[in-house]
């Protein structure tokens, strides 16, 4: 199965206030965004990747996708001024939004990468999480 997404991911680097809140809104556009106070993709990584955008209800929106469980096993690539990266993705779960923040997505897990986005079915009250390891050489 392939979500069949390509979208230029710009960097997003959390205020003061989101820090506070311990929310993050991306910019409601159709982009995606790398969360620049985490890890970033790529051989010697430190930190999971984070790359959040929007689900859309009653609009085509690249994120939409993910809430497709039969994605797990797929392959995706990240595009990096160093190179092309190739994921597997481990596992789709959903979370309550209002819990996200104390989930174990937000664990160091170097090389990680995990993709977040509204539920397409609930985009109010639950977020879907896609998580993703390096694809073994």
């Amino acid at each position: 199965m392939d979500a069949d997404i390509d979208i230029a991911v710009l960097p997003l680097t959390a205020t003061d206030a989101d820090r506070v809140s311990e929310l993050l809104v991306p910019p409601l556009t159709l982009d995606a965004y790398w969360l620049t106070d985490y890890g970033s993709p790529g051989p010697g990584s430190s930190n999971t990747t984070y790359i959040v955008g929007h689900s859309w209800e009653g609009r085509d929106a690249p994120f939409n996708r993910l809430s497709d469980p039969s994605l797990v096993g797929s392959e995706f690539t990240l595009t990096t001024l160093t190179g092309r990266l190739t994921y597997v993705v481990d596992s789709i779960t959903t979370h309550d939004k209002d819990t996200l923040k104390d989930s174990d997505i937000w664990d160091i897990v170097p090389g990680r990468v995990v993709l977040i986005s509204c539920y397409t079915e609930d985009p109010w009250g639950r977020n879907i999480v896609l998580t993703a390891t390096p694809k073994p050489t």
